[in-house]
């Protein structure tokens, strides 16, 4: 997976569409991202009999991986992600302005 905790993306498909946000936390067996604030429901939950009440909560649910788009750093602009190798290391580099990203 190209995408890494805390880049910036775009949602480009969903009910939250044109939001962006950064990532939070990255699923790379599912093929999914969680960004906070976008694709959020409500859960109900009951109390017990022990003096919690019941409530309704907000869940961030994750999003998958092509709903998302990477917004570049340098250009600010949704674009691709592809791999160059400088030295020995593996580095990630922005497909439209061709920089490199951390």
């Amino acid at each position: 997976m190209k995408l890494k905790k805390g880049d910036e993306i775009k949602i480009v498909a969903g009910k939250d569409k044109g939001k962006t946000g950064k990532i939070e936390k990255v699923f790379s067996k599912e093929d999914k991202v969680l960004i906070p604030g976008a694709n959020e429901y409500k859960k109900h939950l009951k109390g017990n009999n022990y003096g919690q009440r019941s409530e309704i909560i907000t869940i961030a649910k994750p999003l998958p991986v092509a709903n998302v788009m990477f917004i570049c750093p340098k250009c600010h602009e949704s674009a691709r992600i592809g791999y160059t190798i400088e030295g020995e290391k593996k580095v990630r580099i922005c497909k439209k302005c061709k920089s490199t990203i951390q």
